[in-house]
């Protein structure tokens, strides 16, 4: 919920921004409120557009580079917002020759870039760091911090990827934190756990037992979840002793 809110206000004032600044006079001679209003509509498109396309892209590629996922949200989202303009100005200014969109896609995918880079900064910067492995030998610490409190001294089971959210499953229960799957396997790359499907990452703590079905593998933890063996990964949980 923090990070929603915090997104939310760093658009917000974004908008506020861009309102003020009216970059290539793009809201002519608009009230404050009412440019306010354009581009708080303009970045909520791009923003919804950049999150379900980076969210996908982790989905296609979760080995994928960051600036990989950064230029997708950047390249998506101009596309959403030129849409959108060229939509508002159709329908109230008349037609606009098709001459003029290339244009317009390079104009707004300035902003757009600009918006996607001062995202990632800034959730970089307000995201828990982890910590110093030396003062915790528990190489889930850190990761387990991210969590309400309650969970803190839990056993991490496995974690499951939901869009761009992140299913925890511990000894305590489930819970649902903002990260992408790529970043907490990084995190919890010294843990003794595993990725065995593009969507899920396991631990060995949390295997109960192994279900085979038609050649597949599902590891079962222990709240009765089955998590699917992908054949990509089937090697590597074969040799980390998570299958047989």
């Amino acid at each position: 919920m923090h990070n929603r809110g915090r997104s939310f206000l760093i658009l917000l004032a974004i908008a506020a921004f861009l309102a003020f600044i009216n970059p290539y006079n793009a809201t002519g001679d608009l009230s404050y409120p009412l440019a306010l209003a354009y581009w708080t509509g303009m970045i909520i498109a791009g923003g919804v557009t950049a999150e379900l396309c980076m969210s996908l892209y982790e989905r296609i590629r979760p080995q994928g580079p960051v600036w990989g996922m950064l230029a997708t949200g950047a390249l998506t989202s101009a596309f959403s917002v030129t849409a959108f303009i060229l939509f508002i100005e159709i329908n109230f200014q008349g037609s606009v020759p098709m001459k003029y969109w290339p244009r317009l896609y390079g104009l707004v995918l300035v902003i757009s870039i600009a918006i996607t880079l001062i995202g990632y900064i800034t959730s970089m910067a307000f995201d828990p760091k982890p910590e110093d492995q030396t003062a915790n030998t528990d190489p889930t610490a850190s990761f387990m911090a991210r969590l309400p409190v309650k969970y803190r001294t839990a056993t991490l089971h496995a974690i499951a990827s939901e869009d761009h959210y992140l299913r925890v499953y511990t000894s305590l229960g489930e819970e649902l934190i903002l990260m992408r799957l790529a970043d907490a396997e990084r995190e919890l790359s010294s843990a003794d756990g595993l990725r065995v499907h593009r969507s899920w990452w396991v631990a060995k703590a949390g295997v109960t037992d192994e279900r085979k079905d038609s050649g597949r593998s599902f590891l079962i933890l222990p709240s009765g979840t089955e998590v699917p063996v992908s054949r990509s990964y089937r090697a590597k949980a074969k040799e980390a002793g998570f299958i047989s």
